[in-house]
């Protein structure tokens, strides 16, 4: 007898439903999942190995549960590259930005309540939603993967969410939110609930511009979510965090489980916070490396959105999986995320970029014959 995740008395919400994920293939060259490609620097990696030697030590008790030494490093970092003034208060850590996410949604969302984003963006804040029994709206944007600020601020009154989600650069197009509409739909989502508005900032490291977290002055219902992944080269760590009003940092710690950081997660965390100098230059490498395969892209005579991320999504194709398969079968993995017509490529490092930008040409070439 068979026997399926169809025969299980699954919630009727996620019947039907495919888990996140990426295909890991064994090949040359992967750029599909946005990771930095540049190892830790040696000397973090003997800073990391001493502190958890230290961790170590105490495996027999409890870590810190409220992560304060790493929540106050965590705001330094955040005043000292935004300017603006964050306090232990105004920040919470936890497993990954997907986390801090998941908290969010247990805290403010949940049964009988409704969550918005505007898509395509971060397929996790609608997977997460349907997790914690919320009920997740599509938002519009336009045709060039611009928030169309008219409909969503009609669509925030008509649906009267929960919580607002703005990802800002956008993943998977690579675009960022300019600060006019984000103000502008915060204030929609208040004048309709009032909501929470997440702004996820996973990529803001490679931004052109600057972080929205000045915003947060005067705007308890507005918070800014952060990784570890990307500019920090930590994918492997596992380490996200918000900044918000401390009462917002006061109500996830209701649905928090206890000791939800390992020791050794934070004693990680702790010694890259102490790299930071050298940690952001290879994001500056890698910021120079994504805009040449813009433009490298472009003389080709592929379309490409603006990118403010560590990735660039360019097209268009009339059969983006065939291309996908095209551009593998020459060692190089790129992202078929499911926009229609389009890829996405994480900017590696130079010699995996001219593997790419190899592949593609050949590819464009094929494409003008037929």
């Amino acid at each position: 007898m068979n026997f399926g995740i169809d025969d299980l008395p699954v919630r009727d919400e996620l019947r039907g439903k495919s888990p996140y994920g990426a295909p890991q293939l064994d090949v040359p060259v992967r750029l599909n999942t946005n990771e930095n490609p540049y190892p830790l620097p040696e000397p973090l990696v003997e800073r990391i190995a001493e502190r958890v030697r230290e961790a170590a030590r105490n495996l027999n008790r409890y870590p810190d549960r409220d992560a304060v030494e790493l929540r106050t490093r965590l705001a330094e970092y955040l005043t000292d590259t935004s300017g603006h003034e964050v306090g232990l208060a105004n920040v919470w850590a936890a497993n990954g930005s997907n986390e801090v996410i998941q908290q969010l949604l247990q805290t403010f969302g949940g049964p009988g309540r409704t969550a918005i984003g505007f898509e395509p963006s971060y397929s996790m804040h609608g997977l997460i939603a349907r997790g914690t029994g919320t009920g997740w709206i599509s938002g519009p944007r336009n045709d060039d993967f611009t928030i169309d600020l008219a409909a969503a601020e009609q669509a925030i009154a008509e649906h009267r969410p929960d919580v607002v989600f703005i990802t800002t650069p956008n993943n998977p197009t690579g675009n960022a939110v300019p600060r006019g509409t984000v103000l502008s739909l915060y204030e929609a989502a208040q004048a309709a609930k009032p909501s929470m508005v997440v702004v996820d900032e996973a990529y803001i490291e490679f931004s052109h511009g600057d972080s929205l977290l000045p915003l947060l002055e005067g705007r308890p219902n507005l918070v800014v979510s952060r990784t570890m992944s990307k500019a920090f080269g930590a994918a492997g760590l596992r380490l996200g965090y918000l900044a918000a009003h401390p009462a917002v940092v006061d109500a996830v710690q209701l649905v928090r489980l206890p000791y939800h950081l390992s020791a050794v997660a934070q004693a990680t965390a702790l010694a890259a916070l102490e790299h930071t100098d050298t940690l952001l230059k290879y994001v500056e490498q890698l910021k120079s490396e994504r805009d040449r395969l813009v433009t490298e892209l472009r003389a080709i005579g592929f379309d490409v959105t603006d990118s403010d991320a560590n990735f660039v999504q360019f097209g268009t194709f009339a059969d983006s999986h065939t291309a996908w398969r095209y551009i593998l079968d020459r060692g190089v993995l790129v992202r078929d995320n499911g926009v229609p017509g389009w890829l996405r490529v994480t900017a590696g490092t130079p010699a995996e970029n001219d593997a790419f930008l190899d592949a593609v040409r050949e590819l464009k070439k094929e494409q003008d014959k037929s």
